[in-house]
């Protein structure tokens, strides 16, 4: 196993791009640069300004090298993105913003070649957030594109090869609901055949290979040592999922919670998952299919309580237990396991104090949660990371209504960062640090708690989950 120290994480968000320098010994970052991820509007379509960022990353990595000296380098991306590259290494056409709605137009035509969901585990999406769908209206809008292509790389990867001349794909960044990857069979689809791009996708990866070496010429204009090691990388939520696969056994399943919801069930095959209530399968840095589901639950948080942050007293709870006050799904409909339900509370809001209504909101996230986790087979305990860790009566109504126990993150090695640079371990790691045990209920606690789960389930007519 590598013993790199200082490891320089390129961490590209959706919103907001990073250089962050990890400490090995220490697991956290000591020191963090950012700039915005711009899209530039046209032309030819709403792109990323790679070139931007691309000046920020080198001038990133030439401080972190005089001030620390970087040992490796890793990267971690979004999902949802494809890089077309030419014969030279460059880009053969510009990064396309998958928020843009033009392979909307042809929505009907690459449904028509697109490979089903029972196959590939990616729901059809809109706009760009399948990247088949990227590809098609690309090839199909844009002149003379297909005779540039020379390589196609997933958008981790585009910066490895920047940094190394080597082009490749990697697994988890192929299985982010692109259509081009099947995760039970660790293959491309037939999507590539279909766009006449299967000679052309760079070979596959895994998230810990180390793929090569920094270009002489990026390590004399850096500063970089010669022959500074560049890993493969990871899509970012399976970089904030690596560490949880390293300190725990299987069966698990991690709920991450931010504006969106995700749940995701580790070492469980994919039951039969339903693409129309926002279950997918993604793919984990092991290369293991993963059953997925999601709401966006803090999205939700924050048009139901529209910007409070009210902490409910016991006795607010034990009010809305005992009136059988109900938030019913789903208040983003377009998204989620209810879509197109629109949302109903079984009380009128004006009597509910502040506390006893977040405490109603609590409930319902949970459910929600609970409902996502049910969906995908999960078994094992959940461990719950980010905003909703902290909120106790969340925690309290997944663990009894799945009916088993909630984990919480434990010590510094958490987030994409930490995630990526945990890659330069290598395969076979592990981590020592464990996770810790959120408090059980009283049985009297609990079994309110119970009722009021099972009765909410009736009301949206949801089985509840059976303990695993």
């Amino acid at each position: 196993m590598s013993t790199y120290r200082h490891v320089a994480v390129i961490d590209i968000g959706k919103t907001n791009a990073k250089l962050a320098m990890v400490d090995m010994d220490a697991l956290a970052e000591i020191d963090v640069r950012t700039t915005p991820n711009t899209v530039l509007d046209g032309p030819p379509y709403p792109h990323f300004d790679t070139d931007h960022l691309w000046a920020f990353i080198l001038e990133g990595l030439g401080a972190f090298q005089a001030k620390y000296g970087i040992d490796a380098i890793s990267v971690t991306t979004h999902g949802a993105s494809i890089v077309l590259l030419d014969a030279h290494g460059g880009l053969a056409a510009p990064v396309l913003d998958y928020e843009y709605t033009g392979p909307d137009k042809l929505a009907a035509d690459y449904g028509a070649i697109r490979p089903g969901f029972e196959r590939t585990g990616a729901p059809r999406l809109p706009m760009g957030l399948n990247a088949g769908a990227q590809l098609y209206w690309l090839l199909r809008t844009q002149p003379g594109l297909r005779q540039r292509i020379d390589k196609v790389v997933t958008y981790p990867q585009f910066w490895v090869a920047r940094l190394t001349g080597i082009a490749c794909t990697e697994v988890t960044s192929l299985g982010c609901h692109t259509d081009l990857w099947e995760p039970e069979a660790g293959r491309f689809s037939t999507l590539p055949d279909h766009l006449g791009l299967s000679d052309r996708m760079a070979p596959v990866r895994m998230p810990t290979d180390e793929v090569g070496q920094v270009l002489p010429m990026l390590a004399r204009a850096t500063g970089l040592a010669e022959g500074t090691p560049v890993f493969c990388g990871i899509h970012d939520s399976n970089a904030s999922l690596y560490p949880h696969l390293l300190a725990l056994d299987a069966p698990f399943s991690v709920l991450s919670t931010g504006t969106w919801v995700i749940a995701m069930a580790i070492g469980r095959h994919a039951a039969q998952l339903d693409p129309s209530r926002d279950t997918l399968i993604n793919v984990n840095a092991l290369g293991q299919p993963v059953p997925s589901a999601r709401f966006m639950g803090g999205r939700e948080y924050e048009l139901l309580m529209q910007g409070q942050h009210v902490t409910p007293a016991p006795e607010e709870i034990d009010t809305v237990l005992s009136r059988g006050a109900m938030l019913l799904p789903s208040v983003v409909s377009e998204s989620g396991p209810f879509q197109g339900r629109r949302h109903e509370w079984t009380v009128p809001e004006d009597v509910l104090s502040s506390g006893e209504r977040a405490a109603v909101i609590s409930l319902y996230l949970a459910m929600m949660a609970e409902t996502c986790l049910g969906m995908i087979g999960a078994a094992g305990p959940t461990l719950t990371e980010g905003p909703f860790a902290r909120n106790r009566l969340f925690l309290d109504m997944l663990a009894v209504a799945t009916g088993r126990p909630v984990l919480l993150p434990g010590g510094s090695a958490t987030g994409t960062s930490i995630g990526a640079a945990l890659l330069t371990r290598g395969p076979g790691a592990t981590l020592s640090e464990k996770p810790g045990s959120h408090a059980p209920l009283e049985k009297k606690q609990a079994e309110a708690l119970r009722a009021y789960a099972e009765t909410w389930h009736m009301a949206c007519a949801e089985p509840l989950a059976s303990s695993a």
